[in-house]
């Protein structure tokens, strides 16, 4: 019986016409491929499935490897802005790395003729395209699809917060952003419960570690960097945890004060909250997968505020921001949504143009004060007071 892929039996001119026939075929399943992903992002059908994100989804249900997936994502979402990709994959034109190279610079205005530049071009060759076209005096990070921890809103939340928001959250992009990823550390097994991480690190992080290791020495003689740093990750971890659900080892009883907002969640319950969800989204889709996200989580009300939703344990649950968006617009309507997210945008930029123009006033005054003669001063030319200039670093 002969064995289903032995292709011993054919001759050279039908194996070489077979190969050509199923690489072409490859190409334009590869196009289809590349628009259903393109729908069912745009759609966000990932998140009633109960994934966070597109890149989940693509791993862990359809079963692609990380890289796979992020470049089908990636090529993807410029094939959704740019559908010549579509063609050009189809036609087998353009190659999976190719598109992904070339989705940071393509515009409007120059898409046609660098997607016909890169015509069967290698990946040395293009690289070689957009060093000649576009120049830069340092490395530019190649751009790779969104990554699972980043949330589906258009701006991240602060290191250290847990929101507790649901009806009016920061709006999702338009389109899925492409991100701009630097070399990511590696970190891989080389013997059971051992692992190799290897990264690169600035002159401050390093000046950091020697000094951490010049008052570890006590305690640490050798000054094992695995140790140090096993030590730093259990201090960060407590002032994280304190910082992102009141972590403590001797809680207080909480104390119901009249003038907290009634979308105020006591300290106590987060706590609880945290301690019996596990640290992660409880989300849970229909075939029930459960959501694994545990990055960008929100306390989210199980019955809303706006509802005579209360802040009590039994009535709050750890959400991820897409699926804890995705039930608000499934609640409120996406329109409704959407006008709030909307409002929201609106007054962050109220308060960021409202914030730069007291930079500018002050940044006046100074000058002025700078520019007038020593009258009213000591005599010496020294002022008898002076105007700081305020330096601004975005709304808190």
């Amino acid at each position: 019986m002969a064995r289903p892929y032995s292709l011993v039996h054919l001759t050279d001119q039908a194996l070489l016409h077979g190969f050509a026939a199923l690489l072409a075929q490859e190409c334009t399943r590869t196009a289809e491929i590349l628009a259903h992903i393109a729908e069912v992002d745009s759609r966000r059908l990932y998140l009633p499935a109960g994934y966070p994100s597109m890149f989940a989804f693509c791993v862990q249900e359809q079963h692609l490897s990380e890289d796979a997936a992020y470049k089908r994502i990636q090529a993807a979402r410029a094939a959704r802005k740019f559908p010549a990709i579509f063609d050009a994959v189809a036609e087998g034109r353009l190659h999976l790395s190719a598109a992904c190279m070339l989705a940071p610079y393509l515009t409007p205005e120059n898409a046609d003729g660098l997607l016909k530049a890169a015509t069967y071009k290698t990946k040395a060759e293009i690289e070689a395209l957009l060093a000649a076209r576009f120049p830069r005096s340092e490395t530019l990070a190649l751009a790779q699809a969104i990554p699972p921890e980043r949330p589906p809103g258009d701006e991240q939340l602060a290191p250290g917060q847990v929101a507790e928001r649901v009806e009016a959250q920061a709006d999702p992009p338009a389109a899925p952003q492409v991100e701009q990823l630097a070399p990511r550390p590696k970190v891989a097994p080389v013997a059971p419960e051992r692992f190799l991480l290897q990264l690169t690190i600035g002159r401050s992080t390093h000046d950091k570690l020697r000094y951490a290791q010049a008052l570890l020495s006590h305690q640490a003689p050798s000054g094992d960097v695995a140790e140090v740093l096993d030590r730093a990750l259990d201090a960060l971890i407590a002032k994280l945890e304190k910082t992102k659900f009141a972590a403590t080892d001797k809680p207080r009883a909480s104390r119901r004060r009249s003038s907290v907002s009634n979308r105020h969640i006591p300290a106590a319950v987060k706590r609880a909250v945290w301690e019996r969800d596990g640290g992660q989204c409880t989300f849970v889709g229909p075939a029930g997968h459960r959501c694994a996200a545990r990055k960008f989580l929100e306390f989210d009300h199980g019955e809303e505020v706006a509802r005579g939703g209360e802040a009590t344990v039994e009535n709050i649950r750890l959400r991820c921001r897409g699926h804890n968006q995705f039930e608000a617009e499934c609640t409120f309507g996406v329109d409704f949504m959407r006008h709030k997210r909307h409002e929201a945008q609106r007054a962050r930029a109220e308060a960021r143009a409202k914030a730069l123009r007291k930079v500018g006033e002050a940044r006046e005054r100074a000058a002025a004060a700078a520019r007038q003669p020593d009258e009213g001063g000591t005599g010496d030319g020294s002022p008898v007071c002076s105007i700081p200039v305020i330096e601004w670093s975005g709304p808190r």
